[in-house]
């Protein structure tokens, strides 16, 4: 095995790790929401949290260092145009994945509050929750449009 395709190796499992934790926080996210349980709510955010924390950060610091060496490796130049989009939606998908972190902190907090009162969750947990189910959008489909990028090469 050459050294690139180790470095390619830990970058394509840097997007499937982004991807795949980004859908699952998600899902589990949005079957929780919709449970309207604050207590289960707060649990699951928890849990969202930390992996967001673990894996998320983990792979997207992973991401441009495994990229930078692939681009050496493979005297790949920065002006691809391909990898210039790439690079674009990478600070998009960044811009709305920092402030979702801080929702999903928030959220949490919100639930475990409500849970311990034994109150309903307040309305800042719900316009919370649908800013942060639209912020998904833009923020999961920049890294599927990376992914394609990735692998294409189209432009």
């Amino acid at each position: 095995m050459t050294l690139y395709f180790l470095v390619k190796y830990l970058h394509v499992l840097g997007a499937i790790v982004i991807l795949g934790t980004g859908s699952g926080i998600a899902f589990f996210m949005l079957m929780a929401h919709r449970s309207h349980d604050a207590e289960f709510i707060a649990r699951t955010a928890s849990v969202v949290v930390i992996a967001d924390a673990i894996f998320t950060v983990s792979a997207v610091l992973v991401q441009p260092i495994t990229g930078g060496l692939l681009m050496m490796l493979s005297a790949t130049p920065i002006t691809e145009r391909w990898l210039l989009a790439s690079l674009a939606l990478f600070v998009i998908a960044g811009l709305f994945w920092v402030p979702v972190v801080f929702m999903q902190i928030e959220m949490r907090d919100l639930a475990r509050n409500a849970a311990e009162q034994h109150v309903a969750l307040p309305e800042r947990y719900f316009v919370l929750f649908r800013r942060w189910f639209a912020f998904g959008f833009p923020g999961f489909g920049a890294t599927m449009l990376i992914l394609w990028l990735m692998i294409a090469k189209p432009i």
